[in-house]
C-alpha cells in the first residue's frame, strides 16, 4: 500500500506562483509512475502531468510551459512547480501514483486563483 499527502495549495492572484508537494510513504519501491490531476467545480478528473520512473514528463497542453512536474528519490516527493497561474487553473489537485498493479490517490489539496 501507498500513502500520499498533498501539501501547497492555497489563493493566489492571477500569474502568481504555487509549488504543490506530495510525499509518498509505504510501498514507494514498487511506484512505476507519479502524476498530478485536478477537478475544478462541476467537471471531470484530468491529468495535468505526469513523471514516469526515469524522468520522462508528460502535460496537458493547457498547462504546458507554465507548470513542471518533478521528483526527488531521496525524500521520496513529486513536486508541481505552477507559474504564470490562471483562473482557469483553479481546481483541487490530486497527487496518483502508479503502481501498476494498483493505484492510489493522495486526498487533494485546493487551487484557487483569483483574476
Amino acid at each position: 500500500q501507498v500513502q500520499l499527502v498533498e501539501s501547497g495549495g492555497g489563493s493566489v492572484e492571477a500569474g502568481g506562483s504555487l509549488r504543490l508537494s506530495c510525499v509518498a510513504s509505504g510501498r514507494i519501491f514498487s511506484i512505476i509512475a507519479m502524476a498530478w490531476y485536478r477537478q475544478a467545480p462541476g467537471k471531470q478528473r484530468e491529468l495535468v502531468a505526469a513523471i514516469g520512473s526515469v524522468g520522462s514528463t508528460n502535460y496537458a497542453e493547457s498547462v504546458k510551459g507554465r507548470f513542471t512536474i518533478s521528483r526527488d528519490y531521496a525524500k521520496n516527493t513529486v513536486y508541481l512547480q505552477m507559474n504564470s497561474l490562471k483562473p482557469e487553473d483553479t481546481a483541487v489537485y490530486y497527487c496518483y501514483a502508479d503502481l501498476r498493479s494498483s493505484s492510489y490517490w493522495g486526498q487533494g489539496t485546493q487551487v484557487t486563483v483569483s483574476s
